[in-house]
């Protein structure tokens, strides 16, 4: 049922919307002045509101912009007006009107407006609902597993600083889940319903990090055809997450504790700064500390975002969620790789608590979706684990090639003369990638979506890798 006020001082106005709305799953009430409408707006809940934009007591605008300071959820607002001016339209805008009505109109203009009203409602319902899930999901501790003391004191971390807006710093080591908590600490946080936005510092050229972050105006530099907002705006009124920070370049670090002390971003190439409202995480696997004393990190800086350290621990220091973490790695991707949900023996998980796990988390997320693919019974065994070539065979072969590839570098290294590009090391590496990418091909049959997913790389990145090495994807294998 939808409920919709129409607020107008003129009779046949009202008679008008009252023609053109009635209708199955609609609930009409009227207000004849501003005062009135005032009231019911302020006492029940409405879908729509037809506001005229004078009428005795409150305007329709003095409503709307009340409606729009009151937060919460708002009914889509229509404007009516018998004066079609450029003011009333941008005054309407200016304060969130859904659009605005010219007197006199017809039944046909306003049922089109009610069904593209209708529309973005249920757009705003799909939109709130996804939010609502995705908090819901890091309030239920489905995105964050683990039940040990660790994580437990992790979680009562992120609920004390997701109340405030200080600045945090996550540590951990790759793989650990840094961006997951950041997420949780922006999701459990009173900006939720904001952006969260994460940047990648390791993974962005360095001249262009600043345009990224700070946006640039058009012609700026070359290539710049469009002005960005950059980051830092994306995320206004949200979070943002600077990921890999010990990756920023030193000459970045000043102008970041700059925007970081005054809110306020100064595009490339702009007049001026502005100012920005954001949240500040940032995240890294390096010790910040000791780059500091090299001097490849600034100390201010530092103790800038630094406000609370969050740390995470390793999973080798949790292996009692191994179990959890495997069945939640079980439910969500054996849907997603279309095989049957196989779950591991207690063998099994004997097995994969015994391994070091220098990738943590994300290192048994892989581990796991190559067995769901491989294993060919219902359940998975210790044997459908391969844990990065090191059990087995595979630990075998890598062993053999290891030292067959130590007796020829001292070869290599022991001829006369200075060696040439690609020299022994880049030769080496080739090697070893034609020999990963090969064995990677062997076990998927050739598929290549398939061997990407095991090596956990882009099918991209594998057909460019497959190109440099002159591996032909659909030759014969053994």
């Amino acid at each position: 049922m939808s409920r919709i006020l129409i607020a107008d001082d003129e009779d046949s106005i009202r008679f008008v919307l009252r023609e053109a709305l009635a209708g199955p799953g609609r609930e009409l009430v009227e207000a004849s002045d501003g005062e009135e409408a005032r009231r019911l707006l302020a006492a029940e809940s409405f879908d729509f509101a037809f506001l005229d934009i004078r009428m005795p007591g409150a305007t329709g605008l003095e409503l709307l912009e009340e409606l729009g300071s009151r937060g919460g959820r708002a009914p889509l607002v229509v404007i009516i007006t018998a004066q079609n001016s450029f003011e009333n339209a941008i005054e309407a805008m200016k304060h969130g009107a859904f659009d605005y009505l010219t007197k006199p109109f017809d039944v046909a203009q306003v049922q089109a407006l009610v069904e593209k009203a209708a529309r973005q409602a249920e757009l705003r319902h799909e939109v709130a609902s996804l939010r609502r899930r995705v908090g819901e999901s890091f309030r239920s501790g489905d995105s964050i597993i683990g039940s040990t003391p660790e994580m437990v004191d992790l979680f009562k971390m992120i609920g004390r600083v997701a109340q405030s807006d200080a600045d945090v710093l996550i540590l951990g080591e790759s793989g650990t889940g840094k961006e997951v908590v950041a997420r949780a600490i922006h999701y459990h946080s009173r900006r939720s319903d904001a952006p969260f936005i994460a940047v990648n510092m390791s993974a962005i050229p360095s001249e262009l990090i600043e345009a990224e972050l700070f946006g640039h105006e058009r012609g700026a530099f070359t290539g710049a055809t469009d002005s960005r907002t950059g980051r830092f705006r994306d995320a206004a009124g949200g979070t943002l997450l600077l990921d890999e920070i010990g990756d920023l370049p030193l000459s970045l670090q000043a102008k970041l504790l700059r925007v970081l002390q005054e809110r306020e971003v100064r595009p490339v190439g702009g007049p001026r700064a502005l100012p920005v409202d954001v949240r500040i995480l940032a995240a890294t696997h390096q010790d910040l500390e000791a780059a500091i004393a090299k001097g490849t990190f600034r100390e201010d800086l530092y103790f800038r975002l630094n406000v609370v350290p969050v740390r995470i621990v390793p999973l080798r220091e949790r292996l009692d969620d191994v179990p959890r973490l495997v069945q939640h790695f079980v439910e969500r991707f054996a849907p997603e790789l279309g095989v049957p949900a196989r779950w591991p023996t207690e063998a099994t998980l004997d097995h994969l608590r015994r391994h070091h796990w220098p990738g943590n988390v994300r290192e048994l997320e892989n581990v796991v979706k190559r067995a769901l693919v491989l294993a060919a019974g219902d359940v998975l065994t210790p044997e459908d684990i391969d844990i990065a070539s090191r059990s087995g065979r595979g630990a075998a072969a890598a062993t053999d090639w290891t030292d067959g590839a130590r007796r020829e570098l001292a070869e290599m290294l022991e001829a006369p003369g200075d060696h040439q590009q690609p020299g022994p090391f880049w030769e080496l590496v080739q090697r070893l990638e034609h020999a990963v990418l090969a064995e990677a091909l062997e076990r998927s049959s050739g598929n290549q979506i398939r061997a990407a997913g095991l090596l956990g790389i882009n099918r991209n990145t594998l057909r460019k890798k497959l190109v440099e090495l002159g591996i032909d994807p659909h030759a014969p294998r053994r």
